[in-house]
Parts: C-alpha cells; structure tokens; sequence
C-alpha cells in the first residue's frame, strides 16, 4: 500500500477512464486472408482424431484388402502399397505447413484476447483500489466521528 494518499477518484471519473471492449475474436477474425481462413479450417478440421480415425481406417482396410484379398480382386498388388506410404508421406509433408500456419494464426489471436483481458484486468485494479481509498477514508471519517463523540462524553 502506497505512503500517499491521494483523494479517491469518483464513480464520474472512473466510467471516463473505462473503454468500450470490442471483442478481440471478432475483431482478430475480420482480418483474415481467405487463403489463412483455409489455413484455419485445415488446422481445426485436419488436427483432429475424426481426421486421424479416418486416414488410420482407410490405410488399414487399403493395406488389409491389397494383402488378404485373393489376387484377382486386388486392386493394388503387393508393392503398390509402397506407394500408398510415399502418397502418405507427402500428404504429411503437405499438411505439416499448412497446420503450423494455422497454429501461428491461432496463437495470434490468443494473444489478442490475452491482450484484451490484460486491459479488462488492469481496469479492475484502478477500480479496486479506488474502491480501497473510498473505503480507507470512510474509515477515517467514521474513526473523527467516533473520536467526536467520545470527547463530546467526557
């Protein structure tokens, strides 16, 4: 707690300090390219366990079906599979960009609500002390009154 008081500011005084809060999502949102926006749906939709449930299915019933089939109804005969993997490889080598664009523009725009929230923050501790000066001076006002009346009975 500070030495010096100063005089509490008033309710007046505070609501022109405060400001209007836009919504940093919102507001971070809009400024997005297109082409970041297909970074972002990529990011969301191909980071998830839906997508890796899906590719881990589709390899295993393409891998299954090329090994354990009878050999006329193989659709990829044994070293096609290699190319399955190379396929995979580059699908990764791909992806891999792609999502860490996404998480770059994620963390953008976590800074920009982290950001929002430092303000918001900020703002409630001017308000909280001021709340604490308010109340500080009450005290000693009660305590001159009371000091008052003490001397007034004796």
């Amino acid at each position: 707690m500070p030495t010096t008081q100063t005089a509490p500011q008033s309710l007046a005084e505070l609501k022109k300090q405060r400001k209007t809060r836009t919504q940093a999502i919102v507001t971070s949102t809009l400024k997005i390219s297109p082409l970041n926006r297909l970074a972002l749906w990529i990011t969301e939709h191909v980071g998830s366990m839906k997508f890796f449930l899906l590719i881990f299915i589709w390899t295993t019933i393409w891998l299954s079906w090329n090994m354990l089939a009878p050999v006329a109804s193989r659709f990829d005969p044994f070293p096609a599979f290699v190319l399955w993997l190379f396929i995979s490889n580059m699908i990764q080598l791909f992806l891999m960009p792609l999502i860490m664009v996404g998480q770059n523009l994620q963390s953008t725009h976590a800074d920009a609500r982290a950001e929002a929230d430092f303000e918001v923050n900020t703002q409630a501790e001017r308000e909280i002390e001021t709340i604490l000066l308010h109340l500080e001076n009450q005290n000693k006002i009660i305590m001159e009154i009371l000091d008052e009346i003490k001397a007034k009975k004796q």
